[in-house]
């Protein structure tokens, strides 16, 4: 059953299932390591919410609270 990973809570690990974000802005992510089947731990959310701090492959990588709504994790 897959979730958002803006839904995670910060400390969450989870594998990236799915990501729902456009061609045309997903190759971004790609680039930076995050492929269907990566393991990735929720690191914090901004105090406003936005971005989103995850690990993925090692090293931090921020995101944008609506770009993480579209990567669905299990």
């Amino acid at each position: 059953m897959s979730q958002p990973l803006s839904s995670l809570t910060p400390g969450s690990r989870a594998v990236v299932a799915e990501i729902l974000i456009p061609p045309q802005h997903r190759a971004r992510l790609l680039e930076m390591g995050l492929l269907v089947g990566t393991p990735i731990e929720l690191i914090r959310f901004a105090p406003l919410g936005d971005p989103v701090e995850i690990k993925v492959r090692g090293y931090h990588l921020s995101l944008r609270r609506h770009e993480a709504e579209q990567v669905m994790v299990r």
